[in-house]
C-alpha cells in the first residue's frame, strides 16, 4: 500500500455549509492553502494548513454564485470534480453529467422500472467557472472581480456532433456517459479528465483553451471545435482527477461505472508541456501506486476522487467522496490519505513514441 500517513481535513468553522463536510470531490494545494469542493453544494473552502503539516483548518467557504451567475440559480449543485490554480485564479469544472434516479430498497417491481427510465439534466453541472484571486491577510481568496467569468454549455455543444463522445451525452455519468471528473492548468490551456465514456477500455482526455469575449464570458477558443482529444491506456479504467507534476501530470484513474474500484495512480510523461501525440500506450503511462478503496464493512465507500501535490514534490494528498466512518471524525473533519510517489527515472525517449503497431495518428481538428 502507498498510503504513508493521514491528514485531516477540519471543515467545522466553514460558514454557509454544514459542519461536516465529508464528500469531497476535487483538491488543490495552493502555498499553505487547501481549496476543497464537493459534489454535492455550489461551495468552494479554502483550508489553512497547520505548522507540522499533520492538518488544514481554519476553514472558510464561498458560495460559487457570490462569483458568477450559474444558469440554474446559486443554490443548485454544481457538482465540482475538477479544480486547479492557473496564473491568478482559480478553474472549477462541474461534471456535466446527466443522472438517472436512484432505485430505493422498498420499490416493487413496476417502481424500479418506472425509476429507472428517469434520467435528468442538471444545468448548473455544465459549466467551467475561472474566479479570480485577492490577497486575504496574506493568503489567498477569491474575489468578484470582473475577471470572475462562466462557460456555460459550450462544451456540451461543442461535442454534440464529435464522432467518439456525441453519443454518450445523453446517458447519465454513471452509466458510462459523459462524466468530467479532472482539471488541470497546463501549457496552452487546460486538461480535462473524463471518467467517462470509456471506449473499449480506453480513457479520453480534452484540452481546451477557455477565452474571455468581448462580453467576459468565458467561450472555447481555438480552430475546429475548440477542443483536442488525448486517448489513455487505462487499462479500462477513467480518469477520476488530473494534476500537475513539473513536465508531467499525474492521473488519478477509477471505475466508470458506480463501483468502488481498482485504483490506480498514474505518471503521464511530458503531457503538461509536450502534447504532440494524441494517444498513450500503457507504457507511456508510468504506473505509480494503487490505492484503497471500500471493501468488506465499507464496500461502497472511499472513492478516490481528488488529488494534489504537496510541497516536498515526493507526495500527493488524496480526498474521497462516501468516506467510509473511519475516515471521519466526531469534531467535523475528515481524514485524507498522503501518498508516497516511487522515483521517477532519468527518460531518455520522447514522452510519446512514434506510431507503431499498425497505428496511424493524425492531429485531432482544432488542435489548440
Amino acid at each position: 500500500m502507498a498510503v504513508e500517513r493521514q491528514v485531516l481535513l477540519r471543515f467545522a468553522a466553514a460558514g454557509p455549509a454544514p459542519d461536516t463536510v465529508s464528500d469531497l470531490s476535487a483538491v488543490c494545494r495552493d502555498g499553505d492553502v487547501l481549496w476543497v469542493a464537493g459534489d454535492e453544494l455550489p461551495v468552494l473552502y479554502r483550508l489553512t494548513a497547520a505548522r507540522d503539516g499533520s492538518s488544514y483548518a481554519d476553514a472558510r467557504s464561498y458560495r460559487l454564485g457570490e462569483f458568477v451567475g450559474l444558469p440554474d440559480g446559486p443554490d443548485d449543485e454544481v457538482d465540482v470534480e475538477g479544480l486547479d490554480r492557473g496564473a491568478d485564479c482559480l478553474w472549477l469544472i462541474g461534471s456535466h453529467s446527466r443522472t438517472r434516479k436512484r432505485v430505493d430498497p422498498g420499490d416493487d417491481d413496476a417502481k424500479v422500472a418506472k425509476v429507472l427510465a428517469t434520467v435528468r439534466t442538471h444545468p448548473n453541472r455544465n459549466v467551467l467557472v475561472r474566479v479570480p484571486l485577492a490577497d486575504d491577510g496574506g493568503l489567498p481568496a477569491p474575489s468578484a472581480g470582473s475577471s470572475a467569468a462562466l462557460l456555460d454549455g459550450d462544451l456540451l455543444a461543442a461535442l454534440a456532433s464529435d464522432e467518439h463522445l456525441g453519443p454518450f451525452l445523453a446517458i447519465p455519468g454513471k452509466d458510462n456517459g459523459l462524466d468530467v471528473e479532472g482539471l488541470v492548468a497546463v501549457d496552452g490551456g487546460l486538461l480535462l479528465g473524463l471518467r467517462g465514456p470509456v471506449l473499449r477500455g480506453w480513457a479520453v482526455v480534452l484540452e481546451i483553451d477557455p477565452r474571455s469575449d468581448s462580453a467576459g464570458k468565458l467561450r472555447l477558443g481555438g480552430p475546429g471545435p475548440g477542443y483536442r482529444k488525448f486517448f489513455l491506456d487505462l487499462d479500462g479504467l477513467g480518469v477520476r482527477d488530473l494534476c500537475r507534476d513539473g513536465d508531467d501530470v499525474l492521473v488519478l484513474a477509477g471505475p466508470t461505472m458506480d463501483l468502488d474500484g481498482p485504483v490506480r495512480l498514474h505518471r503521464w510523461t511530458g503531457a503538461a508541456r509536450v502534447r504532440d501525440r494524441t494517444v498513450a500506450w500503457p507504457d507511456d503511462l508510468e504506473r505509480l501506486a494503487d490505492l484503497p478503496y471500500g471493501r468488506g464493512e465499507d464496500e461502497g465507500t472511499d472513492h478516490a476522487e481528488g488529488l494534489t501535490l504537496l510541497p516536498d514534490g515526493r507526495t500527493v494528498l488524496v480526498v474521497y467522496d462516501s468516506p467510509s466512518p473511519a475516515r471521519q471524525t466526531h469534531s467535523g473533519g475528515v481524514l485524507a490519505d498522503v501518498i508516497g510517489l516511487p522515483a521517477t527515472a532519468a527518460i531518455s525517449a520522447p514522452p510519446f513514441r512514434p506510431a507503431a503497431r499498425g497505428l496511424v495518428l493524425t492531429p485531432d481538428r482544432g488542435v489548440l
